[in-house]
């Protein structure tokens, strides 16, 4: 690993550095979310992989920075931030917003020549579909109604204003990332914009993501292809972290070996159902 310069120390969490592990696994959260949601996941699987959390611009300990209001501008940024850690494979896992700045991501490393060993995205619709959500155009209560109804925020701290005054704007901003992305395909290449394999989670129970919406991932990419859904809703990771970091574990092993064996890609999609 190359020393990581201070744009890179700026988006990058190493909360269990784990040196000697053959993987990265670089995890970007949530519209309103932090580096720190994915720590319980880095500890459950650091014997796999040295994970990475990206802390986004306008929260924690970037309160003080400006939060990005572009998918792609918050993707470009990432992609250099990752240049010091790209002497290992990387394997991208986005939820939500953060499956969308995964997929960016992952076009953006394969158009420079070094595409990841693989994608898992969790929580989100297929980056080809068109978004009609425009919550970040309304006002503060409409907002925070979105999160309750996706669960993913104690209650308690929704009443907090002088929380509320901090991740309001940060909040808003990723709403507006994620409601105003459009996927445009490349210019240069006919079929799927991937090549690498893809895993793709959801919650069974999600409100805003139905399993046909999660399953047409599967047309963007000509690699592999799995699917696997767990019991609840949108935030359903943070109910089975257990299940969840051993069906990354699965898709990492899954990944490995189709490099190694150079699958290009699967005859169908593979389709788990964990139970609770």
């Amino acid at each position: 690993m190359n020393t990581p310069d201070v744009h890179s120390e700026a988006w990058i969490r190493r909360f269990h550095p784990a040196d000697g592990r053959p993987v990265r696994l670089v995890c970007l959260p949530h519209a309103g979310g932090t580096a720190s949601y994915f720590f319980p996941l880095s500890q459950r699987l650091a014997e796999t992989a040295d994970v990475l959390a990206v802390q986004y611009p306008g929260r924690q300990d970037r309160r003080r920075e400006p939060p990005l209001e572009s998918a792609q501008e918050l993707a470009t940024a990432i992609h250099t931030a990752l240049r010091p850690y790209d002497d290992l494979p990387l394997v991208l896992f986005g939820h939500s917003m953060g499956a969308v700045l995964a997929f960016e991501l992952a076009r953006a490393m394969e158009r420079a020549g070094t595409g990841p060993l693989g994608l898992i995205v969790s929580g989100r619709r297929s980056a080809a579909l068109t978004c009609e959500d425009k919550v970040h155009t309304r006002g503060d209560a409409a907002l925070l109604q979105e999160i309750r109804v996706l669960s993913g925020t104690d209650p308690g701290l929704l009443q907090d204003e002088e929380i509320l005054s901090m991740v309001l704007p940060a909040l808003r901003a990723d709403f507006k990332a994620i409601e105003t992305y459009a996927y445009r395909p490349d210019d240069d290449r006919s079929g799927a914009p991937l090549r690498c394999p893809v895993s793709v989670l959801t919650g069974v129970a999600d409100p805003r993501v139905s399993l046909e919406q999660a399953m047409a991932w599967r047309e963007l990419t000509t690699g592999e292809f799995s699917f696997a859904s767990f019991p609840g809703g949108h935030f359903y990771l943070a109910e089975q972290q257990d299940q969840v970091a051993e069906a990354i574990t699965g898709s990492i092993r899954s990944f490995t070996e189709a490099r190694i064996h150079g699958h290009a890609s699967a005859e169908g999609p593979t389709h788990v159902s964990v139970d609770a």
